[in-house]
């Protein structure tokens, strides 16, 4: 049946018109598809007809039969045809247009014919800003206005700009997110500019080996090393100017930590002014050393019920804990301030 259905098919078939003799233009396409060389001519044959192929097959028949310059005049003359006949720029992104949009299609021809440049993102507009590392961008940016840090962290990704704003100082955090909530876009021309001033100063940083330090710890060691009287006098004139940082240095300069060096008569009396069960949280995250002070200047019972409220004691969040240790340690400060307790420092020799 197949067979039959195949046979009367090719019946159907209007017969290809015979020839038997190239005309001018066929020579001149055989030479061009042997100019063009192997895997172009193919390319070219499968969009051909039967009847188109036999053209060019009899136009290569009669170059075998012409003498060797033939295949060069035949490319010359169709050169010179082609420039003959004047195809404007327009006219040939037609007529390319139509013969893509027939072959690979309408999308093809606007992703192609039709795209335009796409446009930078903000983070390519910043270039090395963008990538360098969060730690050196964090130290270049904290010198800038909150508004210019707020551009820069906006144009970055969300995972990019949270890692460079957890190194940001905590003062400047509100302020930059303040204004990062606001902006809605920026013009490539701004980050620009800021790509090329914050750019100096990255290279400047890199090449001057500039590092991140902790000067407010190295500040606290210094000031727990100071006499309480130098202290006072250190805390008292930096609150006139910075009342903010003086609390911040006084709520740190005595931590729970800080309780090890007391004297057990103390300890006990500080324990008086405190509420057990903050001890217990404090006690999750402090040391084994604050952990056993306080367990040997309680009565077995009372050291025995702790230990085993300690031991019962599920996950506590972190900030729990810490609020914890840094409320007994402002009573410990209240306590030394009425003279109730004396607080041991570093520098204090003990007899």
């Amino acid at each position: 049946m197949r067979e039959s259905s195949s046979s009367a098919k090719k019946s159907q078939e209007p017969p290809l018109p015979w020839i038997d003799k190239a005309g001018p233009g066929s020579k001149r396409v055989a030479a061009l598809m042997l100019a063009l060389g192997h895997e172009m001519a193919a390319e070219l044959f499968k969009g051909l007809g039967e009847f188109e192929v036999r053209q060019v097959a009899l136009g290569a028949r009669e170059l075998k039969r012409s003498a060797p310059t033939v295949i060069n005049e035949s490319l010359q003359t169709f050169v010179e045809a082609m420039q003959a006949e004047g195809v404007d720029a327009l006219a040939g992104d037609e007529m390319l247009r139509k013969v893509v949009t027939a072959a690979l299609g309408a999308d093809t021809v606007r992703r192609t014919f039709d795209a335009q440049q796409p446009a930078q993102l903000p983070e390519e507009l910043l270039g090395p800003v963008a990538d360098a590392d969060a730690e050196s961008l964090a130290m270049v940016l904290g010198r800038e206005q909150p508004q210019t840090i707020a551009l820069v962290l906006s144009s970055l990704t969300p995972e990019r700009a949270a890692q460079v704003m957890d190194r940001l100082p905590l003062t400047l955090r509100p302020q930059v997110v303040r204004r990062m909530a606001v902006v809605e876009s920026v013009a490539p021309e701004v980050l620009r500019e800021v790509r090329m001033a914050l750019t100096s100063e990255l290279q400047s940083l890199v090449s001057e080996g500039m590092r991140k330090v902790d000067g407010r710890s190295a500040a606290l060691e210094i000031l727990r090393r100071s006499p309480a009287a130098q202290q006072a006098e250190i805390l008292t004139s930096i609150e006139k100017d910075d009342p903010q940082l003086s609390s911040d240095l006084r709520s740190k300069l005595f931590t729970f930590e800080d309780l090890i060096p007391l004297s057990d008569r103390d300890l006990q009396t500080l324990m008086k002014d405190l509420d057990m069960k903050q001890v217990t949280v404090a006690l999750k995250g402090g040391s084994p050393e604050v952990k056993d002070k306080f367990l040997r200047n309680m009565s077995s019972r009372a050291a025995e019920l702790l230990a085993d409220d300690l031991s019962a004691m599920g996950p506590v969040k972190l900030s729990e804990v810490e609020a914890a240790q840094s409320e007994i340690a402002k009573v410990a400060i209240e306590a030394a301030e009425k003279g109730r307790i004396t607080i041991v420092r570093p520098t204090d020799k003990m007899l």
